[in-house]
């Protein structure tokens, strides 16, 4: 159970785990007050499928993955549900909701999409909103970022679309996601088939004319910038494409005339934790997804680093807030905030800083 929601995944092995993860028992035996989480939880589950039946609007079974009921966009109180992955789940979906909110909730049907999988083709979006596809073989681990805080609000607000694409349901019977690599050497590396026929069906399905960038994270990549993020964040479609073990076939960026970024100097395990990052970097920048104000004064927005930050108390185990901050004066406030970021930049981003224009 996420932020509120309760997400299945694409495969059986998946779906059992989450029922087992969703079992009373076993959480009572790991976990000691699980039982006053979940109230909590549904109270807040409850609150919000009443806000949700209110609207009063019609809602659609998600096809290609019968076990996942998804958010429409359209509604910011919306919630994920479980329908299909065996009773003891239903049991436990029941018992969070209340029996009137939950057989309401079943006897309606709704749409919108946060688990894709390749056998169909989603239907085309209209390019005001911003879709984000995620090509990996561990689709949960994007879960808690999509279902929480900023990225999930923008989610209910209908600012992005987020869809996971499970590689391994891409996979013929009998086949492998990895192989050994040509050449010899240590690792596996992700074949080019699989992860095509996902690509192929993400992008037959797009509209023709869509502003689209398929971006793979790799250490061998440029740095991932803030331009980066604001330039991904103007387009109508982010694939990220994840490699494992020692990454992807080459002819993947080839073909498909893919992006690569680094998220910085050091190697990872796959590309999952890069591509939380341009995700949450790129999305957070799309209107809509927090005040614009907040856009204004931050690290890099500018060229520089933001100035340092404070809140209450104004004393804290005797170190004091700056006393301008305190002042009330909102132009040397914000002289002071401008200095700060330039001193800030000089000495811990030289390379960020503007060259002097008297030199």
């Amino acid at each position: 159970m996420i932020g509120g929601c309760i997400v299945a995944g694409s495969l059986d092995r998946f779906v059992i785990a989450r029922e087992s993860n969703l079992d009373p028992p076993l959480f009572k035996g790991q976990v000691s007050e699980i039982d006053q989480a979940r109230r909590m939880c549904g109270k807040q589950l409850q609150r919000r499928s009443e806000s949700l039946l209110s609207l009063g609007a019609p809602l659609e079974t998600n096809h290609r993955h019968p076990a996942l009921i998804e958010r429409p966009s359209p509604f910011s109180e919306a919630f994920c549900l479980i329908e299909s992955t065996g009773e003891g789940c239903e049991r436990v979906v029941e018992s969070s909701l209340g029996q009137r909110a939950f057989a309401s909730l079943k006897s309606r049907q709704r749409g919108g999409l946060l688990l894709a999988g390749p056998s169909q083709p989603a239907q085309e979006l209209h390019t005001e909103m911003f879709t984000v596809d995620v090509v990996t073989l561990f689709p949960e681990i994007f879960a808690p970022l999509i279902g929480l805080s900023i990225l999930g609000r923008a989610a209910e607000r209908g600012v992005v679309e987020i869809r996971l694409h499970n590689l391994l349901d891409a996979l013929e019977p009998g086949e492998r996601a990895d192989a050994r690599p040509y050449g010899g050497g240590p690792g596996m590396i992700l074949r080019p088939e699989p992860i095509a026929r996902v690509l192929d069906t993400i992008i037959a399905a797009a509209p023709k004319s869509e502003r689209r960038a398929i971006v793979v994270p790799s250490p061998a990549g440029k740095p991932f910038r803030h331009a980066d993020a604001l330039r991904l964040s103007e387009l109508d479609r982010l694939v990220l494409v994840c490699g494992r073990y020692e990454g992807l076939d080459e002819r993947i960026i080839e073909l498909y005339e893919a992006e690569e970024y680094s998220l910085g100097d050091f190697v990872l395990t796959g590309g999952e934790i890069p591509a939380l990052a341009f995700l949450d970097a790129s999305v957070r920048l799309r209107a809509g997804t927090i005040h614009p104000d907040s856009h204004t004064e931050e690290s890099f927005s500018g060229g520089g680093l933001e100035a340092p930050q404070y809140t209450r108390p104004p004393n804290f185990h005797g170190a004091s807030v700056p006393e301008i901050l305190l002042s009330g004066d909102h132009a040397r406030i914000a002289a002071w905030r401008r200095e700060q970021s330039r001193a800030r930049t000089a000495a811990r981003r030289p390379d960020l800083s503007e060259p002097d224009s008297s030199s």
